[in-house]
């Protein structure tokens, strides 16, 4: 291989390895500007411990998003589901995770623990 050869295969590889790195950076920014703009909105906390929810209704503003901070204190797996909202976040015992919801019409939305069909909730948009 010749030594122009050589030097353009070595400055493709130092282009590429800028991109990547301007695309890592770009990343990383994006997501922190997610989780900071997560961290603004108005937050409701939800434990889950094995079929309980607590509390069962939560009430939340209408016509804004909103965070839902979900604590699975019991000895088994949760998920909270809502269909009506499509969303879903399955915990492990002793995790804890967030859904954002997009903003609600007034109105009621069903949520429950899918491992525990009898724990059902209710979020209230007033």
């Amino acid at each position: 291989m010749s030594s122009g050869a050589r030097q353009g295969a070595g400055q493709r590889r130092e282009d590429s390895m800028r991109i990547n790195r301007k695309i890592a950076i770009l990343a990383m920014t994006t997501s922190l500007v997610g989780v900071a703009h997560a961290a603004d909105l108005p937050t409701f906390k939800l434990e889950m411990n094995d079929g309980k929810l607590i509390p069962a209704r939560i009430e939340v503003p209408a016509g804004q998003r909103i965070k839902i901070e979900v604590h699975n204190v019991g000895k088994g797996a949760a998920e909270f589901e809502s269909v009506q909202l499509r969303k879903e976040k399955v915990l492990a015992p002793g995790a804890d995770s967030f859904v954002v919801i997009a903003p609600l019409s007034p109105g009621e939305y069903k949520f429950f623990d899918d491992f525990h069909q009898e724990a059902q909730g209710v979020i209230v948009a007033k």
